[in-house]
């Protein structure tokens, strides 16, 4: 390991502070895979003596890197390289499953609740119906490795929706089912995503702390018509997603 971190120098003359050069040594290391996922980092002596810089800059590099979800600490054990985020696309016209599943990944699915309910007003207005008009909402739970990841929930207009059961909502994922079923697919998307803590329902099915940082990533889809089919809303790990958005001329 020593010779693979003397590849990378502290460069004294260089204007950008110094925890901030060790900190892109850190993310180095582990982007080449010269540091392993849930594998120890040096501790503080060692990277004293291997880069040359203070316990504060050592200190302060590790603490950002720990905010950034690159490393973790175990008390009384030390601190290790976090597994690696996993970098998705907007759900928008592809599902998060099947996303994962083209990675690689195998996902599960516990299908938590199928109500038929009235619109509150903010769903109405999203899917541009009148409060109080039937809709069906789908309540899922994602897992990755047995962990859950992600919590789904779907919001459609009962009308075009009418026969949709339970037992297909399991087996298959729900933009194929409305668009083999319903001749329901996206032409448009409304999307906005933003940052909260979790609740407590949400501490629960994550098993998460009370207030834990999550992401919230909403989506109204729209028909060749221009009306809205379906109100979503996924509520992901925070520390194990990333999102990815491209845009093109």
């Amino acid at each position: 390991m020593e010779g693979s971190i003397d590849m990378y120098k502290i460069k004294r003359e260089n204007p950008k502070p110094l925890y901030i050069q060790l900190e892109e040594l850190i993310r180095n290391n582990i982007e080449e895979g010269i540091w392993k996922p849930n594998t120890a980092i040096p501790s503080e002596s060692e990277m004293n003596r291997l880069f040359g810089v203070s316990r504060m800059t050592i200190r302060s590099a590790c603490s950002q890197l720990v905010q950034d979800g690159v490393l973790y600490r175990v008390p009384g054990k030390g601190t290790f390289v976090a597994e690696p985020k996993i970098m998705t696309e907007s759900l928008a016209y592809m599902g998060f499953r099947e996303q994962l599943e083209r990675m690689g990944y195998e996902i599960t699915t516990e299908l938590l609740n199928v109500t038929e309910k009235d619109a509150s007003f903010g769903v109405a207005k999203r899917l541009q119906i009148p409060q109080g008009a039937p809709i069906l909402e789908i309540e899922r739970l994602r897992f990755l490795k047995g962990e859950p990841i992600s919590l789904h929930y779907s919001r459609i207009p009962y009308d075009l929706c009418k026969n949709l059961s339970d037992r297909a909502l399991e087996e298959e994922q729900l933009c194929v089912l409305l668009e083999r079923e319903y001749n329901l697919k996206p032409s448009r998307v409304m999307e906005t995503f933003e940052s909260v803590t979790a609740s407590e329902k949400e501490s629960k099915l994550f098993k998460v702390s009370h207030g834990y940082p999550l992401l919230v990533l909403e989506d109204i889809l729209y028909d060749k018509d221009d009306k809205p089919f379906e109100y979503s809303k996924v509520i992901f790990r925070g520390d194990k997603i990333k999102l990815k958005y491209e845009y093109r001329n």
